[in-house]
């Protein structure tokens, strides 16, 4: 493959059958991703972002095509090596944040590494507060989620997003759950993050989202429309 991109779609295609015949999710999907870039997928309801967004996670594979992150053929993988493989490699966002309401923020970014196991359990507290220093609600630390404004729960979600040093960053309309203000502010937090490496992928229906990231990526009855790049 191609070193310079961290993911590649090749002829991905998602079919499901039902009752009505076949149904097509995603159709001969190329993409390329490389290292840093914050791409946002775009597209009415129903255009396949999410399934691009679960084929990239590893919760869902192709019927056909390939996916490639880094070195790693994924859509060959059996689910006990995805889920293996996604505990390593992959921090996902929601739209509705996802936070363990009987857990402090502190104690809800530090699950991760407990379950994973990667960062030694001596560091995990330090690494866990450093984290929500990085998205600015460090003094929160001791609080549970439902103290949290919208924006802030959302910062904690990417902290815990970020515990195991993931690689790539899958994010599912982080800003959709939130007003116009914070959303600007949790698209600054990604780029950021970019801007330090992180490779990030949003499925997102922000109007005005080329300012933030480096490509946008459009997708229309399952298929890319417009290419990737940065629009005009």
């Amino acid at each position: 493959m191609n070193n310079e991109n961290l993911i590649r779609l090749t002829g991905v295609t998602k079919t499901h059958e039902g009752a009505g015949g076949t149904f097509h999710a995603l159709r001969e999907v190329n993409l390329q991703v490389k290292p840093g870039e914050f791409v946002a997928i775009i597209g009415k309801s129903g255009s396949g972002k999410s399934t691009i967004l679960n084929m990239l996670s590893g919760i869902d594979k192709p019927t056909s095509g390939e996916i490639w992150i880094g070195d790693t053929t994924i859509h060959n993988m059996d689910q006990d090596q995805l889920a293996k493989w996604r505990r390593r490699n992959v921090g996902v966002v929601f739209q509705f944040f996802q936070l363990l309401p009987t857990l402090t923020i502190l104690e809800n970014v530090m699950l991760p590494m407990d379950f994973c196991g990667i960062i030694p359990a001596r560091e995990r507290k330090g690494r866990a507060l450093r984290l929500l220093e990085q998205v600015g609600i460090s003094e929160q630390a001791d609080k549970l989620p439902a103290l949290l404004s919208g924006g802030q729960q959302q910062r904690a979600a990417i902290a815990r997003a970020l515990a195991n040093d993931p690689a790539l960053l899958m994010a599912d309309e982080p800003t959709g759950n939130l007003d116009s203000h914070t959303s600007e502010a949790i698209l600054q937090l990604f780029k950021g993050l970019a801007a330090s490496g992180k490779t990030i992928v949003m499925v997102t229906h922000e109007r005005d989202i080329t300012k933030w990231v480096s490509s946008v990526v459009k997708l229309a009855d399952g298929q890319v429309v417009n290419g990737s790049g940065l629009y005009d």
